[in-house]
This record gives C-alpha cells, structure tokens and sequence, in this order.
C-alpha cells in the first residue's frame, strides 16, 4: 500500500478545474455559514446583536477560547491530542496570582507559569513518545492530575487577593485595548496568525502535517518525527499557560479552582470545525479561528433570541462537535483512499508539484 506524503495532499480541497460553486462549498462552506448565521441574528437582533458593544464583549469573552482551541489544534496536527487544556488553564491562572500574594515579583509569576506549561507539555510529550501511552489516556490523566494540585493550593475555596497585593501592571494585561479592539482578543489573534505562518510557509509545518499523516512514512522521509511531537506538546502547554495568565489577570483579583474545565469541550469543537474549512480534512490555525467565531456567533445569537436558556451553550457545542468530527472522520476516510489511489511518482491530483512518496522509499525532507 502507498501513501501519499505531500503535505497538501493531506487536505481535501478540490483538484483544478471544479466548478467554483463546489470549491466555495467544499473549502469555504463554513466560512460561508459563518456569514449567513451573522446576518440572520443581526437581521432578527438588530438592536443588540449586530452592534460594537456586542462585538467588544464577544472577543474579549471568547479570547482565551481562542487561545485554547489554538494550543490543542497544534499537537492534533501531529496526530496527537491534549485533553489537559482546561485543566492546565485553570492550575495557571491559579498560580500566577497565587505567586504574587506571595511576595513573588508579577513577571516571574509569569515566566514561572510559562515554563510550568512548557514542563507539562513536556511531560506528556514523555508519556507519548517514550512511555507510548495513548495520547488521549496520557493528558487526560495528566490533566486529572493537574485539577487535584490545584484544589490542593486552593484547598477548594476562591483565592482573593483583598489586600490588593498583586501588580497594577498585571491587571493591565487583560485591560488594554487597540482602538475598538480588547487587548486579549489582539493577543490571541496574533497568536493565530503566528501559527497559521508557521504551518503554512515554514518547513516545521510541513513537517508536522507529514507526521500527522502517515508518522511512519515521515520518518522514512528524513523527519524527526519525536522531536516534532515533543516540540509540538511543549508550544500547546505554553499556549495553555498563556490563557491562564490572561484568566487571572482579567479576573480582579479572584481566582478559583474550578475555572479551566469548561473550556475543553469548546476547545476541541472549534478545531474538529476548523478542519473542515480552509484546508478540508486537516487541522489547520485559520480553520481554528473561524470555528471559534462560528461557535461564538451561533451561541450569542441563540442566547439573544430565547434569552435564560442555560441549556443553549453546551446543547450547542455538544451538537457541533457530533457534527464536526463525523465529517471529519469521512473526510478522513476520503484523504485515505485518495492517497492509496494515488500511483507512486505521480502528481497529485490538486497540482502539488510535490511528487507521492510510498511507505516504503526513502526520499530528502524539505530544506530548512
């Protein structure tokens, strides 16, 4: 059997020479629902939907989402998932408050949680690639883990600085605004689009997105298959790290253990909906992002048409990640047997000049 090692055969746009109307569907179609669920709300909400206020609130409240959704997307394009995001989350922005009612200067409190992420990528980088632990047992037992040390510090109860302790500066972290834009939203974004470069013009992407594919064949290629997941878990924990900063900086001096959680669940939903989108049939950092914003469209606009309904979020997510993974595994399903229709040192069949390479044959991998 062979398996086509291209990196852009490994999504599922559509060859050269389709209809447009199929590649509008194909590539675009959520970002095009993304749209059409805008102006329906905006029409049937106008007053409070479609508004900048409405705006300002949504980006500043779904930011460190999008954070998340970023740090997990990251090791799923290594083939791999972190399910101790939330978890992670909620022990930093526990500790990075916790730090400085004791007496520790804010910006180490920072660099400290941002290495203790990058510890706890590690670590289940360890427990994947050495011990060869299923990634889904190994970080959602690490992420157990993490939800017990953090009760441990809180000792289950809020952590409130009343004396005001901490540094003005920190709670100038999630204060600030560009323009009509919240500070934390320009971080996150940011922070996308880094990535999107990343793993759309460097050769690290093409790397990733190799292993990610066919782990095996990528290693026949040259590629440094450990080094990448490694690095691939140490860049999501620092990501979770991040967001648990900015949860404490933007809470007012109030932190608990129980915050972090919640955010798994709609995490992993906008990366299985961004990888129908954009590069079909793969993670991908602009997919992510447009299924954050989808995500937080369809959530606001419900919430503002049958307002009280509790319900409506986790309904909502739940629904969409039923959803997003099923086409994701069909498209997967599809990318597999294109792949093994694929005759070795042929082109493939969306124009990647890049030629197929078997499980079998060794080639060079990309230049650095």
């Amino acid at each position: 059997m062979t398996m086509n090692t291209s990196v852009r055969s490994t999504a599922l746009e559509p060859p050269r020479g389709t209809p447009w109307y199929r590649q509008l569907t194909t590539t675009y179609g959520l970002v095009v629902l993304t749209a059409i669920l805008f102006v329906i709300f905006a029409i049937l909400r106008p007053n409070t939907f479609a508004t900048l206020l409405n705006f300002q609130l949504l980006a500043s409240s779904q930011s460190i989402l999008l954070i998340l959704a970023l740090a997990v997307t990251i090791p799923m394009i290594a083939g791999k998932i972190d399910l101790s995001i939330g978890y992670g989350a909620g022990l930093w922005q526990v500790m990075a408050l916790n730090l400085q009612l004791l007496g520790v200067d804010y910006r180490l409190s920072i660099l400290l949680c941002l290495v203790g992420g990058a510890l706890i990528g590690l670590l289940n980088a360890l427990l994947v690639e050495l011990a060869q632990v299923d990634a889904f047992i190994a970080t959602l037992a690490t992420g157990q883990v993490i939800f017990a040390i953090t009760f441990w510090i809180t000792g289950g109860r809020q952590i409130t600085d009343s004396a005001g302790q901490r540094a003005a500066a920190f709670d100038k972290l999630a204060a600030w605004s560009a323009g009509p834009l919240p500070g934390t939203f320009v971080i996150a974004l940011v922070l996308g689009l880094v990535i999107f470069v990343l793993l759309e013009y460097f050769p690290i992407g093409r790397y990733l997105y190799a292993i990610g594919a066919n782990p095996r064949a990528a290693e026949l290629t040259g590629v440094p298959r450990r080094k990448y997941v490694v690095g691939a878990m140490v860049s999501s924990g620092v990501m979770v790290a991040i967001a648990g900063v900015l949860i404490a900086s933007r809470s007012n001096g109030v932190v608990q253990s129980n915050i972090g959680p919640e955010f798994l669940l709609p995490a992993l939903t906008a990366a299985f909906l961004g990888s129908t989108t954009i590069r079909p049939g793969r993670m991908n950092a602009l997919g992510t992002i447009i299924g954050v914003t989808i995500a937080t469209i369809g959530i606001s606009g419900l919430q503002q048409l049958i307002p009280g309904q509790f319900y409506l979020e986790p309904l909502f997510n739940g629904l969409t990640l039923v959803a997003a993974i099923t086409i994701a595994s069909v498209t997967s399903r599809k990318r597999v047997a294109r792949a093994e229709a694929t005759p070795p040192n042929k082109k493939p069949v969306d124009g990647d000049p890049s030629p197929a390479t078997s499980v079998g044959t060794t080639a060079s991998p990309p230049p650095l």
